[in-house]
């Protein structure tokens, strides 16, 4: 068996584990089912990639979010891994090829959508894959306690059976006590095992404020606070216009939602992780995979739906562990939207029954057919057609997806790709048989590595460009070549569409039950309640107030956060307390809690932490992910 250590130096260029990452790894070589909750950047994937990488056989990942599937898989590729993904959209062909790929050992990670289990192929294909760990992403997914349940998690304990011997490893970034409980025992752990990080962002300062005039308290934290950041809102349209304000202001910005096309938003991103854009201004559609370690502010002007997506939005900041803001700024109709978001979000078991049968008729599926059909579907033309409630109309929908009835995709999400049917001697044989095409074939496999083996992933503009040809001769070169049966093309979809994952039902059978629907809605009204209470409370720290969520107590307060700083506001001698904390750094590294311990004459906690800020504003102090504090001589 080849050392943990080899393999993530050979495989990702680190010497050495994050904090906890290699006790995670070293507890599933032993065989024993893992579950670890690692904050957003705490470097999850190395959890079950480094030992997928240690055993013999195929690593199987199970995840609800085909962008980061999609993002993983073509790291792992970039390191010379063999890797795969099986998501809603693709063609029978693309589909058996990676299930070839997998049953033959070629694959060291297949990743699949939950939904993939209930497939008989899969099940009857999977039954013969040499499996060696079963890896379950966004495993709060499986919780009904969740903030994204998704029943269709659920069929993994089934699987498990399949492969008794296969130890499990869940990955989540965000899970209450109960969560916690309830990922375990839907898994069928063997024995309960859970290597939890502490949810404290020690370099985060949290920052909430009731304010009438979001834009100017906006520019004056992006005035004081250097470096780039993220706006979060929750509305498309606003993406656009608080980037134009931030411009006006002579503050570079771009925006990001969901709606632009998947070229303008990797574009954006670029430019924005570049340092060329200082201001993202997005959705929640943005930030899944984004690994920017120097974001030194993150604001809401808009409230989220709950503690744990505000959690893993504001943890985009500082993942440097350099001092960084997360603030939002919110106002009593933020507050009142909140709850009527909630009602939204669970528009009643007959509209979503309504919705399914509309939707399926028009789109002419006949009953009891239609599943794996790609249907073109655009949500707001068909709301408007239909006379709809776009919001109500939504949450239906995004209700049947979770349900494992249909998947909608975005246009332009998924890339083109493109195949090699034939051997490289046939190959070869076309091109000289078929002079004309000799200079495209050349192209392409100049510019991609794989495609006998496997799809890959083109783009027509690039092989456009360095052939001297519009974009639609090009086109129309890979549709002959494939029309010869030398490739199989599939051209990315040019508009939104619905992929169905099972047979069209009557709408009377449409399993919704009102206990579990309503036990949902009554676990959305409590987290819409704690991230009110969140706001709303000055009585409290920020930072005491998201651990106590997530289940760790801490008896005293960050210091920084707004009600630390009104809290500390006194005539503390700071600069003794410094020049103490200097002279006992000097010596050797230690934390806060020995720092008081050993120094401490009578001064409160939150005057260490108070002055630890000011050396950390001031770089003179460091600390590391263990929350250990020390002097940069």
């Amino acid at each position: 068996m080849e050392d943990i250590h080899t393999i993530l130096e050979r495989y990702w260029g680190y010497t050495s584990f994050r904090a906890m990452q290699e006790s995670i790894i070293l507890s599933v070589l032993q065989g024993r089912d893992t579950l670890a909750l690692l904050p957003t950047g705490g470097g999850k994937s190395i959890c079950f990639q480094v030992p997928g990488m240690v055993l013999p056989g195929m690593t199987l990942v199970i995840s609800p979010l085909v962008a980061l599937m999609k993002d993983q898989v073509e790291n792992l590729k970039c390191r010379g891994i063999k890797a795969a993904a099986l998501y809603a959209g693709m063609s029978s062909a693309e589909i058996g090829n990676v299930l070839n790929n997998a049953v033959n050992g070629v694959l060291k990670f297949l990743y699949i959508s939950p939904e993939r289990l209930q497939s008989d192929s899969f099940q009857l294909s999977m039954k013969t894959m040499k499996i060696s760990l079963l890896a379950v992403d966004e495993a709060h997914c499986i919780s009904q306690w969740g903030y994204d349940f998704r029943p269709p998690y659920l069929e993994i304990a089934s699987v498990r059976a399949w492969m008794p011997r296969v130890p499990v490893i869940a990955l989540t970034a965000t899970a209450t006590p109960p969560v916690v409980e309830d990922i375990q025992e839907k898994l069928s752990f063997r024995k309960k095992n859970v290597f939890k990080k502490s949810f404290e962002r020690p370099n985060l300062t949290y920052l909430v404020y009731e304010e009438e005039d979001k834009m100017q308290r906006m520019l004056k934290v992006f005035s004081g606070v250097p470096g780039t950041g993220i706006v979060y809102v929750r509305s498309r349209r606003r993406t656009k216009e608080i980037s134009a304000f931030l411009q006006a202001n002579g503050i570079s910005a771009t925006y990001y939602h969901a709606g632009l096309s998947l070229k303008e938003r990797e574009k954006r991103q670029h430019n924005w992780v570049e340092n060329r854009v200082r201001v993202m201004v997005a959705t929640n559609a943005f930030g899944m995979g984004i690994d920017k370690p120097d974001v030194r502010s993150v604001i809401h002007l808009d409230l989220p739906d709950h503690l744990e997506a505000y959690f893993q939005e504001a943890g985009r900041a500082g993942r440097d562990l350099k001092r960084s803001y997360a603030v939002i700024f919110y106002d009593k109709e933020d507050l009142h939207h909140l709850e009527r978001n909630v009602e939204t979000s669970f528009p009643g078991i007959p509209y979503i029954r309504e919705v399914y049968d509309l939707l399926m008729r028009d789109a002419a599926v006949a009953m009891g057919t239609g599943k794996d059909e790609r249907v073109d579907f655009d949500l707001i033309s068909w709301v408007q057609r239909r006379k709809l409630n776009l919001g109500k109309t939504f949450s239906a929908i995004k209700f049947l997806e979770k349900e494992g009835y249909f998947v909608l995709n975005d246009a332009m999400s998924v890339p083109s790709r493109l195949y090699v049917r034939v051997g490289k001697e046939d190959l070869y044989r076309f091109q000289v048989e078929h002079r004309a095409y000799d200079g495209l074939i050349k192209l392409i496999l100049r510019s991609y590595s794989g495609l006998f083996s496997s799809y890959v992933a083109i783009s027509e503009s690039m092989l456009a460009r360095k052939s001297n040809l519009s974009e639609d001769h090009l086109v129309y070169g890979l549709q002959k070549l494939q029309e010869y049966g030398v490739i199989d093309y599939v051209p990315t979809p040019r508009k939104p569409q619905i992929v169905l994952l099972q047979d069209r039902l009557p709408p009377e059978d449409l399993y919704v039950g009102r206990v579990h629907y309503a036990q949902r809605k009554e676990v959305a009204l409590e987290r819409l309640r704690a991230m009110r209470a969140y706001v709303t409370r000055k009585d409290l720290c920020r930072n005491r107030m998201l651990l106590a969520y997530f289940g760790e107590e801490k008896e005293v307060g960050c210091g920084v956060c707004d009600f630390c700083r009104r809290a500390n506001a006194s005539s503390v001698d700071y600069r003794a307390i410094s020049a103490s904390i200097k002279k006992r750094l000097l010596l050797n590294p230690c934390t806060l809690e020995e720092l008081v311990e050993e120094l401490s004459s009578g001064e409160t906690v939150h005057a260490f932490v108070h002055a630890l800020q000011y050396l950390l504003d001031q770089e003179r102090v460091e600390v590391d992910e263990d929350r250990r504090y020390y002097w940069i001589k």
